[in-house]
This record gives C-alpha cells, structure tokens and sequence, in this order.
C-alpha cells in the first residue's frame, strides 16, 4: 500500500489523481492533501477518501472544516502545505500546485526522501539545480507526471541512456494553432481556453495557446533528464497521440503512444513500475484515426517558446523571472486586463531588464519570484 500526500487536490490535476486513488483504493491510501479555494470539492474528497491532515488557504476555512469534520488534522497556508509534503506516513508526494508555491514544500519532502510525483513544471523551472541535487543526496526518485515527460521516462526504459541523441516533445499547437500571428489580435479569454485536445485548467490551457506550457517542458526534460538544449526539439503533432519520443545514437525512435487522458501518466508515476488498468480509458485505435501530422515549430510565431528556450540556455534566476512573469501576465489576461500577445511582451520585457544570478539559494528564487510579480503588475498600472 503506497501511502500518497497531494498538494493541489481540486486542481485539473488533483481531481484526476482523486479518481485514480478511488479506483485502486487496494493500491493507495491517501493520507494527506492540500487545497484552494474550491471548499465544495475539498468536502467531496474529505467524505470520499477520509484523510488525516488537510491543508486549505485560509485560517478561516481551515477552522470551519475542522468543525464539519472532527477526526481529521486542518492547517492552512504555505506552512500548510510543507505539513502535507512531509507527513510522516507518506511514501509518495503528488505535486500538482500550479506555480512556483509548491517548491519549498517539495523540497522538504525531498529532504525526507520521498518519492516525488511532479506534475508542477514551475518548480523545476525555477530550482531545478535545487530539486535535483537534493533529490541525489537524500536519494529521492523524482517520476515525471507530465504526459510528455512520462513518455520520455517510458521510452528510456531498459536503454541505455548514453545512447540518447536527442529528446523530442510533441505539441499539439493549443487552441490557436490554426491562426497566424496577425490573427491573434483581438483573441478572446473564452477562445484561448478551449484546448482542442486536452481538458485542464485555466493556466495551463493558456500557457498551451502561448506555447510557453511547451517551452516550461523543454526546461523540464532538460533538468530531468540532463540532456542538453541542442538535443530537446519540438514538433508540432494536432492529434496528441504520440506523447513524445527518444531518438538514440543507432536512429532508432522509441515513442509512447496513446489517447490523451491524463490519469494515464498520473497513474503511470504512482504505480510505477507496475500498470495498473485504468476504468472509462479510451483504448487508442490508430485505425479509425487513420492518420497523424507532424509539422516544425515556427519560433517567430511561438514567440513564448523561444523565449523560454533563451531563459533555459542562459539559466539561473533569468528562469524564476520568466517563469514569473509568465503566471502574472496569464493572470492578467484571464482577468481581461492585457491582451493575448501582451503576454509575452511582459515576458520579454522583464527578460530584458533582469540581471541574471547563476546558481541561486532558495531565498534568492522567492525574492525574484516575488518581485517579478509586482514588476508586471506595475506594467499595467
């Protein structure tokens, strides 16, 4: 029985690893999670899986549960959630936050030796040098749950990972992939968030438009992976299917295939190495779909993935401020205060202006993390 703590539980992510713990509750024990400001579904989960500590926003809301429900531990705010990282009895952490809130209880879950399940790319963006040499020294596996990045760790597996010549991440384009770069003048918040493939939060449904959410994986592989920015491509694929792949030094291409369902990877890091089935699953039937498309990336119309490309080849803090601005700007844009292309025209603008730090300390990366922030927010006023 592996016992499972999760930070972010009513998140896109969260949710579907909710429904995974249900299905094998013979596998899994959920003992400890965080949440936000969706109190209705952190009451579902608290009928359903009966945890022992719960971490929520706010002392209020925290307070109130406790009186709702009696046996079970409440805390709340960033101390909140390090509580839920390390409890005692946990042997996996899920780290499905969105932003970079999540690092220092990461990295205390590291410290104990946890088993990391990542699904929030910004704390490997923003200390991945952080995350991964603490994760060598107190010897914590660090599995992927990205769809893309659980491809790659799929397809490594039994190779020999010197062999590797280069990681390729597939794309699906996000909701605006059929339109030039003149024609996203004017975009509207509800066009960016319908995804044509995959159903997930707001943030990472934007990113996905932007092609930033891509170029936060590109950083991902690089950090997880070690694999130098010259041998990570992308490639534009509509369909989805093909998650990614691995090409090795004899041109063989060792790929993962399957129809989009995140609960697939989620699972994959839970379970692993066992699989486990997987009820309402789509099976992939290549023969209804016939075909499937590959087209290069256009940098200078995915102006975001280049810039991340440029934030990881020159690393250290130019990746927290990047990745700050990012979450401020996309902000900005759901709340319908800057357009869809200002969004990396704030990144960009801040990229140019930073004075880069290599090799930053925990407390360097919040103060830029933090200061970046207001640095946008001052963009608007």
């Amino acid at each position: 029985m592996k016992k499972i703590s999760l930070l972010g539980a009513t998140g896109s992510i969260g949710l579907q690893t909710i429904d995974i713990l249900e299905q094998h509750a013979d596998q899994f024990q959920l003992v400890a999670f965080s949440s936000g400001r969706n109190m209705e579904a952190t009451r579902n989960i608290l009928r359903k899986l009966t945890p022992q500590l719960v971490s929520v926003m706010t002392a209020d809301d925290a307070h109130a549960l406790q009186q709702e429900f009696p046996n079970v531990a409440f805390t709340y705010g960033n101390d909140g959630l390090v509580e839920v990282a390390t409890h005692p009895e946990t042997t996996v952490l899920v780290n499905a936050v969105l932003g970079s809130v999540g690092l220092a209880s990461t990295l205390a879950a590291i410290r104990m030796g946890k088993t990391i399940a990542i699904a929030n790319k910004e704390t490997l963006v923003t200390a991945g040098h952080l995350v991964m040499s603490e994760a060598k020294k107190y010897n914590a596996p660090i599995l992927p749950v990205d769809s893309e990045h659980s491809a790659l760790f799929q397809s490594m597996n039994g190779e020999n990972i010197k062999r590797i010549e280069r990681l390729i991440l597939t794309a699906s384009g996000g909701s605006f992939r059929d339109k030039t770069r003149a024609e996203l003048e004017g975009v509207t918040v509800k066009d960016a968030l319908n995804h044509p493939n995959w159903s997930m939060g707001a943030k990472i449904t934007i990113d996905s438009a932007t092609m930033m959410n891509k170029g936060l994986e590109v950083i991902e592989a690089h950090v997880l992976f070690d694999m130098p920015y010259d041998n990570i491509d992308v490639l534009l694929h509509r369909e989805s299917i093909i998650h990614s792949m691995v090409e090795y030094s004899d041109t063989s291409v060792m790929a993962q295939l399957g129809s989009p369902d995140m609960r697939v990877p989620i699972q994959y890091a839970l379970s692993y190495p066992d699989r486990l089935p997987i009820a309402n699953a789509q099976r992939l039937n290549l023969a209804q779909i016939g075909q499937l498309h590959f087209k290069e990336v256009d940098f200078d119309r995915y102006r975001a993935l280049k810039l991340a490309y440029d934030a990881g080849r020159a690393g250290g803090t130019v990746l927290t401020a990047m990745n700050a601005a990012n979450e401020a700007a996309v902000a900005l844009f759901l709340d319908e205060k800057i357009t869809f292309l200002q969004i990396e025209e704030c990144i960009e603008r801040v990229m140019d202006a930073h004075n880069n730090i290599l090799l930053p300390d925990l407390e360097t990366i919040l103060a830029v993390d933090s200061e970046t922030r207001k640095i946008v927010q001052s963009m608007v006023k």
